[in-house]
């Protein structure tokens, strides 16, 4: 089989993932679980021919030099474009293609809480969406830009290794500038940006203490910053930003995300009653309490403090599960699994 037939294979079963590695069989994750793709274990000779197949000279070139290379392939004929991770196992190649619709969902069809069509209409500040890999959060963010999109009007502008959703042009100009083809590095398309007039900006991951720095200098000057960090919820993603500086800098930290964070959120997919996945989402709106706390350093005591905020739009992963059981949308063991406080959740359930 070539590379095509997996890659129509993959969007036949709406799977997100598909796993191509030496000695193995070819698999594809469908609503979180692993299934076989053929009967015949891969060949390296194979895989060799399906990284060229898809990769460009330059990026072959680089992958021998790096060892491991993220790149997205778009066909014209396929409904779904597909981010790339080609890297070496035991001396093989391998590749893992994660599928990216073409067709970007709106908020309303993934079924999201109106407070993120608010969130992302905000003039300035930062917008954190957070959670593990395979969570979704990728779609959820694009589902935002794309609200965003249709409903001012604007420059969007996305930096991303590589791109994954592509925004047409609706109310908003969107520029989109994919690392190590329209710009080096993320420091420099960053640095970049500050002169490219931007009212939105996308970053498709904080991974570094450069890009936060320059994240929250976007958001000293005025604009609206929207990126993704991989943590499992709120607290987690402060503590990890707080813990990218030096001690001496983590006062002025805490100030500047007191005074420019509008929101985090963190989202997990959980397996829905129509062996589908939905999200449960934790939300947490800067309200000026939250601000106070984050800006006196007190990060343990916003849980508590969002547990009591529903008015705000804030909700805990433990209340989206308990909206999700009581509308038939999960299981009870699916709620119970998944909360945070197995315990809390049950007692809700059963009291009220």
């Amino acid at each position: 089989m070539q590379i095509l037939d997996y890659l129509n294979r993959i969007i036949e079963l709406k799977g997100s993932d598909l796993f191509l590695s030496a000695g193995s069989k070819p698999r594809i994750k469908v609503e979180g679980k692993l299934e076989e793709a053929g009967d015949n274990l891969l060949s390296s000779e194979l895989l060799e021919a399906m990284a060229k197949e898809v990769m460009s000279n330059s990026g072959w070139e680089k992958f021998n030099k790096e060892l491991e290379l993220d790149f997205s392939i778009n066909k014209e004929d396929l409904d779904s474009r597909f981010r790339v991770n080609v890297f070496r196992q035991c001396g093989n190649i391998a590749l893992v293609l994660r599928r990216v619709p073409k067709e970007i969902p709106s908020l309303e069809v993934l079924k999201s809480p109106p407070i993120l069509s608010q969130l992302i209409m905000k003039k300035r500040g930062l917008i954190l969406m957070v959670g593990g890999t395979g969570s979704g959060k990728s779609t959820t963010l694009a589902a935002m830009i794309r609200h965003r999109n249709f409903h001012s009007m604007g420059h969007i502008l996305t930096i991303e290794d590589p791109i994954e959703f592509v925004h047409e042009d609706e109310s908003c100009l969107v520029n989109q500038r994919e690392i190590g083809i329209d710009s080096l590095t993320y420091a420099a398309a960053l640095r970049a940006a500050m002169r490219e007039s931007p009212d939105v900006v996308m970053i498709g991951e904080i991974r570094d203490l450069v890009t936060m720095e320059a994240v929250l200098e976007l958001c000293n000057t005025g604009h609206l910053v929207v990126s993704t960090l991989h943590s499992n919820n709120a607290n987690q993603a402060l503590d990890r930003i707080v813990n990218l500086f030096a001690r001496e800098n983590r006062d002025q930290v805490l100030m500047d995300l007191s005074l420019n964070l509008q929101g985090i959120i963190s989202q997990r997919l959980v397996m829905g009653v129509d062996e589908t996945r939905v999200a449960a989402m934790e939300i947490l709106i800067m309200t000026p309490h939250i601000r106070e706390l984050v800006l006196s350093g007190q990060l343990t005591e916003i849980k508590a403090a969002m547990e009591g905020s529903a008015q705000a739009g804030m909700q805990t992963f433990d209340s989206s599960l308990f909206r999700l059981y009581t509308g038939n949308f999960i299981g009870l063991d699916t709620a119970l699994d998944n909360a945070d406080s197995r315990t809390d959740l049950e007692s809700k359930i059963n009291f009220g």
